[in-house]
């Protein structure tokens, strides 16, 4: 196994867009990152937090385009064999739109399309990078499936990058939500469930730690952006919005439930407050979301990136 990189961790993140100029200052604005240009290839930006590669910036190929691809995020999990990934996910029924291809001083990558039409990609890292799961505020922190049947979309994952099973919650009429982890794992990754009728694809949305979800779905609609849903509560007390930016690629932001209140200062009586009142029991989280396009082909790549730390 590559010492570069645990399998089956998120470790790379990429915007396709039709206007990559106009969703610099979207982003920046909305989660604070700042901006720089891949030497190897000054159109590609790349979105960094503290100096710290997040994600990647390119122009949605005019043949993606013209096939009816929107704007998306396209999300990579680090894998020690990017060519062996790429054959046992074939033989597990998907299809490959980027073959392996080498990344001069990034490392390998392939992008794939699963059984039901979602978009991922592969990638070994030529260098080492974090081993942890934890995200700081401006990271990608959670990943949801959206499903056309959420069990057999988790037994391609689980078995190729051996994902295993956190916890499951019951959500009603919507069904199951089952979140994984990495095998060994200490923290939930993401989560898997059947889509509802509105989205019309299986796809992939990752979700942007933020200090306050409130603020940034404020900041998205001042920028231009759509908030589709949200911000709401979800059972662990975290609060969420999922967003449209300008040009139509769909992502979330997840903020972590708040700390419990302080005492209050002296009142009247000279007798210390009671502490903060308690929140609202969280709401289920909602599955409902908005896609801007009928099912159409993923977008293919071929500009070389570079990946994170």
């Amino acid at each position: 196994m590559s010492p570069t990189v645990p399998r089956g961790r998120f470790v790379w993140h990429e915007l396709l867009t039709t206007d990559p100029d106009a969703a610099i200052p979207f982003y920046t604005r909305l989660i604070g990152w700042r901006v720089v240009r891949f030497e190897q290839d000054p159109s590609y930006r790349i979105f960094t937090l503290k100096g710290t590669p997040i994600s990647g910036l390119m122009k949605l190929p005019e043949d993606a385009q013209e096939g009816g691809a929107p704007p998306n995020w396209l999300s990579y999990v680090g894998v020690p064999d990017v060519d062996a990934t790429v054959r046992q996910a074939v033989g597990l029924g998907a299809r490959t739109f980027v073959e392996g291809m080498d990344i001069a001083t990034v490392g390998r990558i392939a992008v794939l399309a699963d059984p039901q039409g979602a978009a991922f990609a592969v990638y070994t890292p030529a260098r080492p990078g974090p081993t942890g799961d934890d995200a700081p505020a401006g990271d990608f922190s959670w990943h949801e499936y959206y499903a056309v049947d959420w069990k057999s979309a988790w037994e391609f994952y689980r078995a190729l990058f051996g994902w295993e099973k956190d916890s499951e919650m019951d959500m009603g009429p919507m069904g199951t939500y089952w979140m994984f982890r990495r095998a060994g794992g200490t923290r939930a990754l993401g989560g898997f469930f059947n889509k509802p009728p509105n989205v019309p694809v299986a796809c992939w949305l990752p979700y942007v730690k933020v200090p306050s979800a409130d603020k940034a779905a404020e900041r998205a609609s001042a920028a231009r952006g759509k908030v589709v849903m949200g911000p709401m509560d979800v059972p662990d007390g975290s609060r969420i919005a999922q967003i449209v930016d300008p040009q139509g690629a769909m992502f979330a932001v997840h903020a972590e439930k708040a700390k419990k209140g302080r005492k209050g200062r002296k009142g009247k009586k000279g007798k210390k407050g009671k502490t903060a009142r308690k929140r609202p029991a969280p709401k289920k989280r909602a599955a409902k979301k908005k896609r801007p396009a009928a099912k159409k082909r993923p977008a293919t790549r071929k500009r070389a990136v570079k990946k994170r730390k």
